[in-house]
């Protein structure tokens, strides 16, 4: 009976750890004679002897509509290198050229991060999408796509999409034409922006490409293309990059980028006026491999005013509202950093045990960024993070140290166990928290996380515990999501984020999807179904709990809508305000509600969006309503303008919360654009404009003019509260 039992923990093992090989698939890459190093004129068009030298992939197969069907359109993608750069030709072969779909030119608006994180969606262009893995880990990667008109867009995969992050800007460039045929594009990818190992040898790199036919709304891949556990994000199903050998050595690698600001701020004093002072300032990022694929990041004097100001939200809840970092210094390799659970379209994170936006800004402004050093990157089979940041002292607060560590162990292909140890301190108080967490990938289409934690405070509070234990499993036909986790009373975070403490919480939804083929256009139809449960760890008192289901279908058009029924209910254990003048006593309410949401085709010109939700509310009742109409009207210009309006009535008293937003943007080039950005938030009496122009006058170097004024209507009319405008130059050297 022993004998059987390990037996069967040897095969569990087994299943949970082995490789997730790699489909059939390989590309040659061609080495560029030295004679011919200058043969490629980055214009899009593959017409140089190099490119017809150079073997190619045709192979592509759908995962949208038909998956495993041959693409309805041939891709031809080739590969070839010199001691600088990498390049990538690709020909996008369509028998209706007249119908392609290219309005993007703004930089990074080309791919999203769709359903809960774990994947690409491609925006409303036609596009091509290319991932590299140089270590072969079969978990992280980068991507690098573009559309007909040469439209840029970067992006890092961690663990096989647990986090990707479309913020991250790399150096490189791309071209695209128009042809009779369809379309083309080169890529040219300096080997200083790739991390990998040194010397190349005859070690293949993972490698991918997808394409996206948006009239069609058809979705093809070279390789990972099943439904079940695929797509562009999965890096262990990527394919073989083979024959880079004689790789520079990355040496130093030292990049360095000095900026220059100046400018002037003017802010409401009351009862004195407006106090008007004149900025300027100077600072330096430093950038170099410690070692092959060991990134370490210097900043000093970090400012960055640059950075696109939050969207506004209204908060109906007793919780604290979720923001993502923009800051650049935070974002290469922030994947490494993610501990807890994940945000996700529909609701904040419950708990992360690193949030970089506690370092730098506070509830009354951004605090001085005096200096930091990050450390990220690979070692042998261990993905490392070191980060240490200091920060000014501000708003009454002393100066603060933020110190995190982080290792992730590989664990067979594409699983890894990891720890993680994060610590905030000044002269008066600090907080460290510390735990274990991992990740493994069981066939196709299942993965498992888990995390414990603990955090430690100086004085008599602030200690306590986190835990997590889930899966999610996307099939083809089924699919379904476990959740359990916990924060203990008095878990504290300080350089983190904690949704709530003293909660354990379970849910479980279960999904089926049907592809009729030819009902109504409809090319999918989903059901969802779950419940969810939410008590108190120190009293096992209920707190919350929920079940419902929910409706989806998707057309062939791009057409989409959900709609969702739930019973709830929801227990507040003290008094809280909604507003100034409302409040919410405490109590056991219910919270019953019927949501959707929906989209007509982002590949139209114009297109709508919206949302809505009515139900019972803290014992009364809320409407919320939200439309956003986009209407691309040209590669240069597109206008966003969005409402949401939210109507609350419960005993405390009743008031409306509308969301008003203005997105303007014009692309002179993809070099050179402009982006508006006006915001009215009715709760907060709070109006907000925002101009950005950036010009990128040589690949890594740009210049920054940004405009922010914000205004509140407090005292019945509309008063200055501070305004903004700030030039910035940066000046990218690679030594």
């Amino acid at each position: 009976m022993s004998g059987s039992r390990s037996a069967s923990a040897f095969v569990a093992l087994w299943l949970l750890c082995a490789p997730l090989s790699a489909q059939e698939g390989e590309l040659p890459a061609y080495r560029i004679p030295a004679t011919d190093s200058e043969g490629i004129e980055l214009d899009g068009v593959l017409s140089e002897n190099v490119w017809l030298q150079a073997p190619s992939v045709t192979d592509f197969r759908q995962r949208e509509p038909l998956a495993g069907r041959a693409a309805t359109e041939q891709t031809v993608v080739r590969i070839a290198y010199d001691d600088r750069t990498l390049y990538v030709g690709i020909i996008a072969q369509d028998s209706e050229p007249d119908r392609i779909v290219a309005r993007i030119l703004q930089r990074d608006k080309l791919l999203t991060k769709s359903g809960f994180g774990r994947s690409f969606g491609f925006g409303g262009d036609d596009a091509v999408a290319i991932l590299f893995d140089p270590f072969q880990d079969h978990r992280n990667g980068v991507v690098f796509a573009t559309n007909p008109n040469g439209a840029e867009f970067e992006a890092l995969v961690t663990d096989e999409g647990s986090e990707i992050n479309i913020d991250w800007r790399g150096v490189w460039e791309v071209a695209s034409a128009r042809t009779p045929g369809g379309w083309s594009a080169e890529f040219a990818i300096p080997w200083r922006t790739l991390r990998y190992p040194s010397g190349g040898g005859d070690a293949p790199w993972g490698l991918n490409v997808a394409r996206v036919i948006r009239r069609k709304n058809e979705e093809t891949l070279w390789q990972s293309w099943e439904r079940e556990g695929g797509g562009l994000a999965r890096v262990s199903r990527a394919g073989h990059l083979t024959g880079l050998t004689d790789l520079p050595s990355p040496g130093l690698n030292l990049e360095t980028k000095p900026f220059v600001l100046g400018g002037s701020a003017q802010e409401r004093d009351d009862p004195g006026g407006i106090e008007t002072d004149l900025e300027y300032d100077v600072g330096l990022d430093l950038k170099t491999e410690v070692r092959p694929g060991l990134l370490l990041d210097l900043t000093v004097n970090t400012d960055f005013a640059q950075v696109e100001v939050d969207d506004a939200q209204v908060n109906l809840t007793r919780f604290s509202l979720f923001f993502p970092e923009k800051r650049d210094f935070f974002l290469e390799n922030a994947g490494i950093f993610d501990f807890g659970t994940a945000a996700n379209q529909f609701e904040p994170p419950r708990y992360q045990m690193f949030f970089s936006r506690r370092i730098g800004i506070d509830e009354d402004g951004e605090v001085p960024l005096l200096g930091g050093a990050r450390l990220t990157g690979r070692v042998g089979g261990q993905t490392v993070g070191l980060m240490n940041v200091l920060t000014d002292a501000a708003y009454g607060k002393p100066r603060e140290n933020f110190s995190v560590a982080r290792v992730k162990r590989d664990v067979g292909s594409s699983a890894y166990i990891g720890a993680m140890a994060v610590d905030r301190r000044s002269s008066e108080s600090w907080n460290t928290s510390a735990g274990l967490d991992g990740q493994f990938t069981l066939g196709g289409a299942w993965t498992w996380d888990w995390y414990a934690a603990r955090s430690f405070t100086k004085g008599p509070e602030g200690e306590g515990y986190s835990y997590r234990v889930a899966y999610q499993y996307f099939g083809d036909q089924w699919s379904s999501i476990l959740d359990h986790y916990g924060v203990s009373e008095g878990m504290e975070s300080e350089a983190g984020f904690v949704l709530r403490d003293d909660i354990r919480f379970t849910q479980l939804f279960l999904g089926r999807t049907w592809r009729p083929e030819g009902a109504l256009g409809l090319r999918e139809f989903d059901f969802w179904g779950g419940a969810e449960y939410g008590s108190s760890i120190s009293t096992g008192d209920l707190l919350d709990w929920e079940a419902g289901f929910a409706v989806s279908a998707n057309w062939e058009s791009g057409d989409d809508v959900l709609v969702r029924f739930g019973a709830s209910e929801t227990v507040v254990d003290e008094d809280f305000e909604l507003s100034d003048s409302v409040s919410v006593a405490e109590g056991r309410y219910r919270d019953d509600s019927v949501t959707w949401f929906g989209s007509t085709s982002s590949n139209r010109p114009v297109y709508l969006s919206g949302q809505g939700r009515i139900g019972n509310f803290f014992g009364g009742t809320l409407v919320s309503v939200g439309t956003t109409l986009t209407a691309n009207l040209s590669p240069q210009f597109s206008l966003s303008a969005g409402l949401t309006r939210n109507k609350v009535d419960v005993p405390g008293g009743s008031f409306d919360a509308d969301i008003s937003t203005l997105r303007v943007s014009y692309s002179f080039s993809t070099k050179l654009a402009t982006n508006l950005l006006v915001q009215y938030n009715s709760l907060d009496r709070e109006f907000s404009t925002n101009v950005r122009f950036n010009f990128v006058h040589r690949p890594g170097s740009d210049l920054f003019l940004v405009f922010t004024e914000n205004r509140g209507d407090d005292i019945g009319r509309w008063r200055l509260q501070d305004r903004g405008l700030v030039m910035k130059i940066t000046y990218l050297a690679r030594l």
